[in-house]
């Protein structure tokens, strides 16, 4: 017997949900939705609970937004357990953003509603998921792929270049920053201390403030990372999480688990530090 397929809605709109999950059952009766939930976070914990097989996220939802939801779920995911959801985010028209989803291959349905393009949506959503059914079953002849049926990993690669293509231009800073203007403990933030960037081992981001990791210790820099990113030289330091970034010339060793994720070690600093799946592509020849 078939296992009817099943869907995820993630909107932060009582209304809008229960619309798109009308509209749904018009346009796919086989199709069950397993939950609806009204923030990113519930929808990666709900995604990682019921491993369902098409997620419909909200670009703007609390907690976490759509493509933040997404992006984490990418990292957490394991491929061994089920096949990663077809994604289709849900947005507002944005003429810019829909030609970001498209460039990608990454399926999208505009609000309100209009019941002739969710319909598209479901004809590739099917399709790909019997092309998934009949590779599994060891059916598959060939032909060409459909948009969304793809590995986690070309996956996530989608979701990183979607990112980088809805990432607000930056305002010209004029040269990179040289130093940073970290915090000096027990200062009450009246006392900072200018830390050369060549001195930077890598940076995270801790809510609204920034780790800034030296050989000779941690230091805090009150500007968010996503502010912080426009003034580096993306040469000099590498992003490998969207908490993370590294100095490139820094990277000592990068080593790959039986599960596939990669992890790095920086000279001079004993912590190994994560690869997301999201920027794993740097280091592709392993």
């Amino acid at each position: 017997m078939t296992t009817m397929p099943t869907a995820l809605i993630a909107e932060d709109e009582p209304l809008l949900a229960a619309a798109l999950q009308a509209e749904l059952a018009r346009a796919w009766p086989g199709l069950r939705v397993a939950a609806t939930v009204g923030d990113g976070a519930s929808a990666v914990e709900q995604a990682l609970a019921l491993r369902p097989d098409v997620l419909f996220l909200d670009i703007r939802m609390p907690v976490m937004d759509g493509l933040d939801a997404a992006a984490e779920l990418a990292e957490r995911w394991d491929e061994r357990d089920a096949p990663f959801p077809a994604l289709v985010f849900v947005t507002a028209y944005d003429q810019y953003a829909v030609r970001a989803f498209e460039a990608q291959a990454l399926d999208y349905v505009l609000k309100p509603l209009r019941p002739e393009r969710l319909a598209k949506t479901v004809r590739r959503l099917r399709a790909s998921l019997a092309r998934g059914a009949s590779r599994k079953s060891g059916n598959d002849e060939g032909g060409s792929t459909p948009a969304g049926d793809t590995t986690l990993q070309a996956t996530a690669e989608q979701l990183h270049r979607l990112l980088a293509a809805l990432q607000p231009a930056a305002a010209a800073t004029g040269a990179p920053l040289r130093q940073l203007p970290v915090s000096v403990p027990g200062s009450g933030g009246a006392s900072i201390r200018m830390v050369p960037i060549d001195d930077v081992l890598y940076l995270q981001a801790a809510d609204k403030y920034v780790r800034v990791v030296t050989a000779d210790g941690d230091h805090l820099l009150r500007t968010p990372l996503k502010d912080l990113l426009p003034q580096l030289d993306a040469g000099q330091f590498w992003q490998i999480h969207r908490a993370i970034l590294v100095r490139a010339d820094a990277i000592d060793t990068v080593q790959r688990d039986e599960a596939g994720r990669l992890r790095l070690a920086l000279r001079g600093c004993p912590e190994w530090l994560a690869v997301s799946r999201l920027y794993a592509h740097r280091f592709k020849a392993m």
